[in-house]
């Protein structure tokens, strides 16, 4: 196929880069997607970090990258509550990032007592007591709002619990499953995304690794979708997964040679 997109949407950890390495390629074909006036905006679930630091880790890794050009769940899930919940106070499981996106967005939130609603994030820090705090809040029936639903996260060398981990304790004690969940493969974030890019999902690449996120919300908006192998997902889950991309490739690096 030989065709230009006007904006792409690439996922971070396991499509870009894995830890703190880049995917090798991934920056050459970055500056193809640019060099064709295709606008690339990233997309990521993680909610441990704030957009500006994901702008600076690219960029030092080589992708010029602004603060604008990342979109990350806990940033969604900020703006999200306000508009939502705007008096609310929110009890948080997760880390000091979140807590900080959730203060610049004017948005209450506490660690230490039962709040209005509870949001569920990633924490490696989560403990017995966050537990008990969160059922605290959610036995009134309070909101159940978490920022993604990822099992797992992909690192140099395997894969770290992410958020499913948080939000399935909780709805374990409580009986009360995630009323929203903000994150990729949500609505609210495709819906974003897409008004940051400024195109129609026929217009837009959505390329990642993970097929139950990143592929199944590029799939239910209509854009074309690219699956990389260089993440969570390998050939065997592909195999058994009901999702089907539009083109399968072992990394970004091949990226120019099968859409270009």
């Amino acid at each position: 196929m030989n065709e230009t997109y006007e904006a792409a949407i690439l996922d971070l950890d396991g499509t870009v880069y894995l830890g703190d390495g880049l995917v090798p390629g991934a920056d050459e074909s970055v500056q193809w997607l640019r060099d064709r006036g295709t606008e690339v905006l990233f997309l990521t679930n993680k909610a441990i970090a704030r957009r500006l630091d994901y702008s600076e880790k690219l960029t030092a890794l080589g992708i010029e990258t602004t603060e604008s050009d990342v979109i990350n769940s806990g940033w969604v899930t900020a703006q999200y509550l306000k508009e939502k919940h705007p008096t609310a106070e929110a009890f948080v499981v997760g880390e000091t990032p979140l807590l900080e996106e959730f203060h610049d967005a004017g948005v209450s939130a506490t660690t230490e007592s039962p709040g209005d609603l509870v949001v569920a994030s990633m924490d490696r820090q989560f403990d017995y007591e966050a537990l008990e705090l969160a059922m605290e809040t959610l036995n009134g029936g309070a909101p159940f709002v978490a920022t993604n639903p990822d099992r797992t996260c992909p690192v140099e060398g395997g894969a770290i619990p992410d958020a499913a981990g948080m939000i399935g304790a909780i709805e374990g004690v409580t009986g009360q499953t995630v009323d929203e969940i903000l994150g990729k493969p949500s609505p609210t974030m495709v819906e974003t995304a897409l008004d940051k890019v400024g195109v129609e999902p026929e217009s837009c690449l959505m390329i990642g690794d993970r097929i139950e996120t990143d592929i199944k919300m590029g799939e239910r908006a209509g854009m074309t979708t690219v699956l990389v192998l260089s993440g969570v997902t390998d050939r065997k889950i592909l195999q058994e997964s009901e999702i089907s991309p539009d083109y399968v490739i072992e990394s970004l690096a091949e990226l120019g040679g099968r859409i270009g």
